[in-house]
């Protein structure tokens, strides 16, 4: 950990960014046991938890996706996980839920559906129509959902981690562009190296690590976790840095459609989460520079001419962020 003091409005006390950064190295070190061979994004996953966003996770079948989200939720004691296998003939009602008549009462009850939880899984997210999947925005952006013209709130903590196959696979249906600027972060697993493959087929080879897995902090101290990574200092000069790089895709020729200030804000809000897992109560330029990609390049909608020459958001953002000067 960095042993630099920083004071002044907002800023953590060393007694509560030790208490911070202890509850962060718990979780993480949790979710590494049953997640293996995929640390860095591990970090990166959980820095999007502690953020109060919700994450996009894209990878080919069988790379640990929907492990990743489950081992999130068993690593927090007292907190609900629901999960949603998006099909094609899912229904919006299926994810908000319903008002059911009761005949006793003599008035119509609502049946919350499993978007009302603490972590909520959207399994093969684009699997299901457009339709469906627009079920979750107001949720994701707001906390609630309305039902009947009815609003219902959200119970502090709401994390979605949803998965998706490649577009390129049969049966799937893209992400509209307003679902994914409601994603905080996009991230891909990826395969393993062939040893850290060997130690996963080990660890299964009676039972799955989850069977016995045992929380590693409460949901009241995760919600701490979020409280704390908020009141981490970040200059204005950072800021300024966040905001330079996430304007300049807006002069991008090769970009249809840019992104907007809440990739500033989830990208800020990130790299203060980030930099508790890091041991610092401050954020540097190298924790932005760490997250750029996965915050901005999945909310970019590339030209076609430059999509056919191969250039995905990813590599805009890498680009443009070798052009865009570092504070000191």
């Amino acid at each position: 950990m960095d042993e630099e003091q920083h004071d002044g409005p907002g800023a953590l006390s060393r007694g509560g960014f030790e208490q911070a950064f202890k509850a962060a190295r718990r979780l993480e070190e949790s979710v590494g046991r049953v997640v293996v061979g995929h640390g860095p994004v591990v970090r990166r996953v959980l820095g999007c938890l502690v953020s109060g966003g919700h994450l996009l996770l894209e990878d080919f079948p069988g790379t640990g996706k929907t492990t990743l989200a489950k081992a999130i939720a068993a690593s927090v004691g007292g907190a609900e996980f629901s999960r949603i296998q998006f099909t094609p003939d899912l229904l919006p009602s299926d994810v908000l839920g319903v008002s059911v008549y009761d005949q006793k009462g003599g008035e119509f009850r609502f049946m919350p559906g499993p978007v009302f939880t603490d972590i909520l899984l959207a399994d093969e997210i684009n699997r299901a129509s457009p339709r469906t999947q627009s079920a979750l925005l107001e949720a994701m952006a707001e906390g609630q959902a309305t039902v009947d013209g009815k609003l219902y709130k959200m119970d502090g903590l709401f994390f979605v981690v949803a998965t998706q196959n490649p577009v390129e696979f049969r049966g799937t249906y893209p992400l509209p562009e307003a679902q994914m600027d409601r994603f905080t972060m996009q991230c891909a697993l990826g395969y393993v190296a062939a040893s850290e493959e060997v130690a996963i087929i080990s660890s299964q080879t009676h039972d799955h690590p989850l069977d016995r897995h045992e929380p590693a902090l409460t949901r009241e101290e995760l919600l701490g976790l979020v409280a704390a990574a908020r009141e981490v200092r970040i200059t204005e000069e950072i800021k300024e840095y966040i905001v330079a790089v996430v304007s300049a895709t807006r002069g991008c020729k090769e970009v249809r459609l840019a992104a907007s200030p809440r990739a500033s804000l989830a990208l800020m809000r990130v790299s203060q989460a980030l930099s508790l897992f890091e041991g610092r109560d401050f954020v540097v330029p190298e924790t932005i520079q760490q997250l750029a990609v996965d915050v901005i390049a999945h909310r970019l909608v590339v030209e076609p001419e430059a999509e056919y020459s191969g250039r995905s958001g990813r590599v805009i953002v890498e680009e443009l962020l070798q052009n865009i000067p570092v504070p000191s």
